[in-house]
């Protein structure tokens, strides 16, 4: 990797600029085209070491603000706030300090030999700098209460003081209840987000969460990535969490519950039912933990193209990518985390597709909303959820974009989460209308629906989701299954990189359908709703 900027990306860069000038708005004006050119060059930039992998709280970061935002100025956007693109975002930042640290699991009356990052991760929850623990571990299951399900895992456990220890993911359906927590698919119960926040609201002194790559759906080295590796990063005005927050390996945790006298695979099956109670464990969490603590203001960026339409103008459809990713990490080799696809990509497209939108407006209104420290939680989204910038009452739509299709042109395009809503039917008219099919629908065993951007949007009440690419691919299928597939092992990775060598048709057959189904959106005389009886819709329908 060179760590100046190529003549290569400055090319590229330069090719970007001058396609959003006037000049390149006066070509084509009977419809709005996304261009591959430019999204190619902004891409290219994005995702080069001059950005440094666009850390939280980092320079690399602060430049991609700038440079965002003189291109939602160079592409005709109006600033959003006011007259500014920007939006603060204040964020508590967190770094551990093993090495000053003196903290152990002790189980049996030994300390078990763990090793922070290759066995178990922690970090403050409640942005202090030190805390002296002497805490009981129990084991509370999936850690969840959820009165619809009739599901509670802490039944008679008085969880303050305690470290509290949990699987993740959810419970699995059953011949009995199929449909429990949603079936195959994970629910928000399921995230690791959920059960840190569960824990806090319990009163506990802290949470360890025993990571599987299958009930994770990512391999340790992310967890390493994010919480060992890096600065941690939450919402500085948000509710505070537990004196600490973590993870453990499988391994570790097996050594923790046979040290402590039990049978861990017999405890995971009993956790399975409701029947499940607490189990405390012969152990605690001793000792000193001591973390780096800061406070700093991020931005998301956001501009607005006006709707054309007397009134309908005062109602907005949102385009959302996040521009952050990993940052800069470590001293030696390969430091940067360039984060090409994730989301370089996204935040490219949305970029041509400003463009596009400004020479040829809708009749409602169309924001374009970069959001910041997605990598952290959804950090920037839930920021601009909780202060937004348009009414919520009077915002049709989200439209989310993370992790672009760099394989190759596909003949179907992913619309997972919009049959939650009116969004659904407008999705695959649009994909009819483009000569594409909607992609099956899949048990979300990932939980995407609650991993990404829009999910703060919906939990607003306002109709979201992510428009993922296609897989069914129009040519060279076995060579780009195989490049889809060996993107697993470069997500959160450094190896994230641009490749000029890219097919990015079906990038920007992405980003045609996304500004498209927002066009309908914004043009249809009535704003989408939630399906009937859908939580996010009650949201919706209570704020009216």
């Amino acid at each position: 990797m060179h760590k100046i900027v190529s003549s290569v990306v400055l090319t590229a860069l330069a090719s970007s600029l001058a396609l959003a000038y006037p000049a390149h708005a006066a070509a084509n004006k009977a419809q709005a085209t996304v261009q591959e050119a430019p999204l190619r060059g902004y891409l290219a930039f994005l995702a080069s070491d001059a950005l440094e992998g666009r850390g939280t709280g980092q320079r690399g970061g602060e430049l991609t603000v700038a440079y965002l935002e003189s291109q939602a100025l160079a592409a005709g956007l109006k600033p959003a706030n006011g007259s500014s693109f920007r939006q603060e975002v204040k964020i508590a930042g967190v770094r551990p300090l093993p090495e000053k640290s003196n903290v152990a699991i002790v189980a049996g009356g030994q300390a078990l030999p763990l090793n922070f990052g290759a066995d178990w991760v922690w970090a403050p929850g409640d942005v202090k700098a030190e805390h002296s623990m002497d805490a009981e571990l129990v084991f509370v299951g999936y850690g969840i209460t959820a009165p619809e399900e009739g599901w509670n895992d802490f039944k008679g456990l008085d969880a303050k003081g305690k470290v509290l220890v949990m699987l993740v993911n959810d419970p699995a359906p059953t011949a009995a209840e199929p449909n429990r927590f949603n079936g195959a698919g994970l629910t928000f119960y399921g995230r690791w987000t959920y059960k840190l926040q569960e824990a806090a609201r319990q009163g506990a002194a802290g949470v360890l969460l025993i990571h599987t790559d299958a009930s994770a759906s990512y391999g340790w080295s992310v967890v390493q990535n994010s919480w060992a590796a890096a600065e941690r990063f939450q919402l500085a005005d948000a509710d505070l969490g537990s004196s600490m927050q973590g993870w453990m390996t499988d391994a570790a945790a097996r050594k923790l519950f046979a040290a402590a006298g039990q049978d861990l695979d017999k405890l995971r099956a009993a956790a399975e039912d409701k029947a499940f109670k607490p189990v405390a464990l012969n152990a605690r969490v001793k000792g000193e933990t001591r973390a780096a603590i800061r406070t700093l203001s991020e931005y998301n960026v956001a501009g607005v193209v006006s709707g054309t339409d007397p009134k309908l103008k005062d109602e907005v459809v949102i385009y959302t990518a996040h521009w952050d990713h990993m940052g800069k990490q470590g001293t030696e080799g390969d430091t940067i985390f360039n984060g090409a696809v994730d989301n370089a990509s996204g935040t490219a497209a949305l970029l041509v597709m400003a463009q596009e939108a400004a020479r040829r407006p809708a009749r409602r209104s169309q924001m374009f909303l970069w959001v910041a420290a997605e990598e952290q939680g959804l950090l920037g989204s839930a920021a601009y959820a909780a202060k937004p910038l348009w009414p919520a009452a009077k915002t049709a739509a989200n439209l989310n974009l993370d992790s672009l299709n760099f394989v190759g042109q596909a003949k179907d395009i992913g619309v997972q989460g919009s049959e939650r809503t009116e969004l659904g039917a407008l999705a695959a008219a649009t994909a009819k209308a483009m000569g594409l099919t909607v992609a099956p629908a899949k048990p979300d065993l990932a939980g995407g629906y609650f991993r990404s951007d829009h999910f703060s949007f919906a939990k607003a009440g306002i109709p979201a989701f992510s428009v993922g690419g296609g897989s069914a691919w129009v040519k060279d299928v076995e060579a780009n299954n195989a490049k889809a597939k060996a993107y697993r092992a470069r997500y959160h990775q450094v190896n994230d990189e641009y490749d000029p060598n890219w097919d990015l048709t079906g990038m920007v057959q992405q980003a045609q359908f996304t500004l498209n189904l927002g066009r309908m959106v914004a043009d249809a005389p009535n704003m989408p709703q939630w399906k009937a009886g859908d939580a996010f819709g009650k949201i919706r329908a209570a704020a009216k």
